[in-house]
């Protein structure tokens, strides 16, 4: 299953070339997460609340073509590996405005406590590891 994230790149975004700068792409990738965890129902700060956190281990990204200042980009998101306690999640940036692929991306995280040892999702919180798996599935 896919999440579409979407918004307008802001002007603070960019860089002396007048186009967004290349950081600000990994945010995005977070905000993406951030939005497909609470369409999934199952906030971060729900996750949180219960001892869980999610570190991010790798950011593989490929920039294609520059968003800019006021225009309309998506995120498109997917879980392409669970194991139940490592994921990873492949990304496509669209400029939308432009009608172009900005960005090509893949993160890896895991689930662990605070003091970053593993949790083994399925143990410590089934219903999170069931739509893990029902997202990876689709």
């Amino acid at each position: 299953m896919t999440n579409i994230y979407s918004r307008k790149a802001f002007y603070y975004e960019t860089d002396r070339m007048d186009i967004i700068h290349h950081s600000n792409y990994v945010r995005w990738l977070e905000e993406a997460r951030v939005d497909m965890m609470e369409k999934m129902g199952f906030p971060f700060a729900k996750l949180e609340a219960m001892g869980i956190v999610v570190p991010v281990l790798s950011v593989e990204t490929h920039y294609k073509y520059p968003v800019r200042f006021g225009d309309t980009f998506e995120v498109e998101s997917r879980i392409t590996e669970f194991s139940g306690c490592k994921f990873a999640l492949e990304y496509e940036v669209r400029n939308v405005t432009q009608g172009t692929l900005s960005l090509t991306a893949k993160t890896s995280h895991c689930f662990t406590t605070p003091d970053l040892r593993p949790v083994r999702l399925k143990k410590a919180c089934p219903e999170l590891y069931d739509i893990y798996m029902k997202y990876f599935q689709e």
